[in-house]
């Protein structure tokens, strides 16, 4: 919003100072979106309906061109549209704001200094009041239904004995830092780096001040959504307090534990995760979610519903065949949902005795760099829902939804991207060549388009694989089309919100030849349709979709030049390095590498590496744990033993989220762009003079060398 003011000020006196040469200055046409305007995008999140469903909060976002970072800030809507004003936008960073039950005050969470400090906002007086500072961070903050407490859940360091006892250092004297020693498996994450020993506990502290109270106890983690009974006595939460926890990857039970004596009851015990549970307004039920165990890469979430007591379990969704959550009661008798299908976010309800409806399509708008699937809500009395909801050309605006009617509350960027010439976003269907498989995809043609023209084609692919593009806004791909490219991306077989079947075709096979020819089947769609120049075609994508980029210009060298992003290179390596191994070993192969190393090799870019002719960037967070940068780094100096045109670009002190700053979103933006231009032709035919570059000669074998003994794996 400071660029926003910064900007509109700069206009204004370049209007007054061409006042007399050109009178129409307040009209000029549109201009082209850039990396300058990611600095002003604004877009709602977080929204929560007040106690009587008249109000909201939500979490309004922004960008900080001066801190270079995204800041939060809380503002308050009337759902009938005739107020919308700040209450936390001070310039500070605002987390989690929560309304107490008599919708008087309101909880939040703000940070400094290294520290997160928990406070209630009085509404009436306009004032503050701090219960306290904390090291780590709360999350998860509830209410008690009397409004006396609030619950939340927070890391405890934990305890552990010294291998060695070190001799004692004499005083002033200097020596070297420790060693680190390091005897558990989850010791490390992405983002957070090297874990201290700490365990997720679940606390209550008085809203009026005074000291918070650890409720739970035991070397395990608790937490996620807490939920009240409606008595105050008891808190619901999930953990997974089994014996060697720790190498499981999907398994949690629901539990509740006594307020007062800090008792905890197991209500579930079944084999996979039960989480997030809600309890009824009167008490009388719990919904949660539930996924299996089973060693699939995709399981369906289904909502589930149980008596207080923890009896009586029942499936509400059985052929939802989705991956619901955030569930919230609508009354007594019907639970609100997500699930997402083909490309979109859906509120959904179910009532308790099953019978399943939609209630909103398409929330969504808040992940503003790639078009994700995303979108919050929140539910109210009466049915009443407030949600975030972007389209192709804005990120997320709030909603509100009532009475059957649906109302928009907001308008966060209509002063920036009103005056922009955005790039159209079209929806597509399509065969693959593989089988037929109907795939669905999306094509943001640029600026000024000519239907009949031929343009250079970037292909951009998602990440997961098990996630989802769709029609919404991104500042990335808008990018793209400013500078004359179609882009064109795709929900290929193992993208979710097509059904288990579909998102488990890549079973043991990411990457594959499967995968690949989805994606080049679309990009033969924009071509055959007379948008895509088959001179000029680009490949892209990020961390699953890396990998794609990497494993295709394997396959063929139909591709001008390549962008991989956060790519894994060699499957062997990564799961023995990154933080997600456990699960990634036990749901995504048929097992360790050690037993299975001719399979891991045939899934790795690394085995191709061979057959590549395509100039390639690669782009990686150097502290980054999911796909770390010895991953790029492998393939960089194989390609470059290769004498292939290659580029290594690392991003400083930075995890998987490369493109977690706004700086760093344009960074990514910009190096894939400049690398694209390095290799773009200039044939500029009509697309019905331009000669496509062969499809069956250029295709390579997609028999990888042997790790060992130089022959295509045998599994």
């Amino acid at each position: 919003m400071i660029m926003k003011q910064y900007f509109a000020a700069a206009a204004s006196a370049a209007c007054l100072a061409a006042a007399m040469a050109a009178p129409v200055c307040a009209q000029e046409a549109p201009r082209l979106f850039t990396a300058e305007d990611v600095f002003e995008l604004e877009w709602a999140d977080e929204p929560e309906i007040s106690p009587d469903g008249d109000r909201a909060l939500y979490v309004r976002r922004s960008n900080d061109i001066m801190t270079d970072r995204t800041v939060s800030q809380v503002w308050i809507v009337d759902l009938a549209g005739t107020s919308h004003e700040p209450l936390l936008a001070d310039g500070g960073s605002y987390r989690l704001p929560r309304w107490a039950p008599d919708g008087e005050r309101i909880a939040y969470l703000k940070s400094a200094s290294g520290r997160t400090g928990l406070y209630v906002h009085y509404l009436d007086s306009g004032r503050d009041a701090l219960l306290g500072t904390f090291e780590e961070g709360p999350v998860n903050l509830a209410w008690s239904p009397d409004g006396s407490a609030i619950a939340f859940t927070m890391a405890v360091k934990g305890e552990s004995e010294a291998l060695v006892r070190a001799p004692k250092k004499p005083e002033g004297a200097s020596w070297a830092e420790p060693p680190k020693v390091i005897d558990r498996a989850r010791y490390r994450s992405n983002g957070e780096g090297f874990l201290e020993l700490a365990y997720d506990h679940v606390f209550v502290i008085p809203a009026d001040g005074g000291t918070a109270r650890q409720l739970t106890s035991g070397d395990f983690n608790h937490g996620g959504q807490l939920s009240f009974t409606p008595d105050g006595r008891e808190i619901l939460f999930s953990a997974n307090r089994n014996a060697g926890w720790e190498l499981q990857s999907r398994e949690a039970d629901i539990f509740s534990v006594d307020v007062a004596t800090g008792a905890l009851r197991q209500l579930t015990a079944e084999a996979g995760v039960e989480e997030s549970p809600a309890v009824s307004p009167d008490g009388g039920l719990v919904a949660y979610l539930r996924t299996g165990n089973e060693p699939e890469p995709f399981l369906p979430t289904d909502v589930y519903l149980m008596d207080r007591s923890g009896g009586n379990a029942r499936n509400l969704t059985p052929d939802l065949d989705r991956r619901a959550g955030d569930v919230q009661w609508l009354g007594n008798r019907e639970i609100a949902f997500t699930y997402q299908n083909r490309g979109e976010n859906n509120v959904g309800t179910v009532r308790t005795d099953g019978r399943r409806s939609t209630l909103v399509e398409g929330i969504g708008g808040t992940t503003v760099g790639r078009p994700y699937v995303s979108g919050t809500y929140d539910a109210g009395r009466g049915g009443a829902l407030v949600y975030t909801k972007g389209s192709a050309q804005r990120p997320a605006d709030l909603y509100s939804y009532r009475g059957g009617r649906t109302r928009r509350l907001t308008s966060l960027n209509e002063d920036l991207l009103a005056q922009r010439d955005l790039g159209e976003v079209r929806s597509f269907t399509y065969a693959s060549s593989l089988d037929g498989l109907e795939v669905q995809g999306w094509m943001i043609t640029p600026p000024g388009y000519v239907e009949g023209q031929a343009y250079p084609l970037i292909l951009e692919i998602h990440g997961g694989p098990h996630l989802a593009y769709g029609p919404h806004f991104s500042a990335e791909l808008q990018r793209m089309a400013a500078e004359g490219y179609v882009v064109v991306y795709d929900n290929h077989r193992g993208s979710i919100g097509y059904g288990s079947e579909f998102a488990n075709l890549l079973k043991y096979k990411y990457s594959s030849p499967d995968d690949f020819a989805d994606h080049m089947s679309a990009v033969d769609w924009a071509i055959d349709n007379g948008v895509a120049d088959p001179q000029n075609l680009f490949i892209a994508g990020g961390s699953a979709g890396g990998i794609a980029t990497a494993y295709g210009v394997g396959l063929t060298n139909r591709f001008n030049a390549a962008v991989a992003a956060k790519p894994v290179i060699n499957w062997v390596s990564k799961v023995l390095t990154a933080d997600s191994y456990i699960g990634q070993i036990a749901n995504q192969f048929p097992g360790p590498p050690w037993e299975h190393l001719d399979h891991y090799w045939e899934r790795s870019p690394l085995s191709l590496v061979g057959n590549v002719e395509t100039p390639t960037m690669l782009i990686t967070g150097e502290v980054d744990y999911r796909t770390p940068i010895s991953e790029t780094e492998q393939f960089y100096q194989a390609l470059q033993l290769r004498r292939i045109p290659s580029a290594m670009v690392r991003i400083p002190g930075t995890s998987h989220g490369i493109a977690a700053r706004p700086s760093l979103l344009n960074a990514k933006t910009d190096y894939t762009l400049a690398w694209f231009e390095k290799y773009r032709t200039d044939s500029g035919t009509p697309a019905e003079e331009s000669a496509p570059r062969s499809r069956s000669d250029l295709e390579k074998s997609a028999a990888p060398a042997g790790p060992a003994n130089g022959g295509r794996g045998k599994d």
